[in-house]
């Protein structure tokens, strides 16, 4: 299991100034999930430390719970990010079981 990269404070205060333009999808679920997406401003991306992008596709990697919190996505307990969208890689897709929590 890999760690997650926590942002310096300098880093930190460069990408919260993005979090109020953070967009969230409605949910919508399939038989076994429900998912939702995360838009992010596409100017949040250049202030996104590069380690943090995967290198062949240079679209974000995917992230750590303590990751994507760290750049200010908030969203209840259970959600894993588990796709980039590659033509559009300000958009991150999350999934959690059905009922999570329940």
């Amino acid at each position: 299991m890999s760690r997650a990269r926590y942002l310096t404070e300098s880093e930190r205060a460069k990408i919260l100034e993005f979090q109020d333009m953070i967009h969230y999808s409605p949910r919508y679920t399939d038989d076994t999930h429900e998912y939702r997406h995360v838009m992010l401003p596409k100017s949040m991306l250049k202030a996104i430390p590069q380690d943090y992008f995967n290198p062949e596709s240079g679209t974000l990697r995917i992230l750590l719970e303590e990751e994507w919190r760290g750049l200010g996505i908030t969203q209840s307990l259970g959600w894993e990010h588990y796709e980039t969208h590659a033509p559009e890689p300000h958009i991150l897709l999350f999934k959690r079981p059905m009922n999570y929590g329940q």
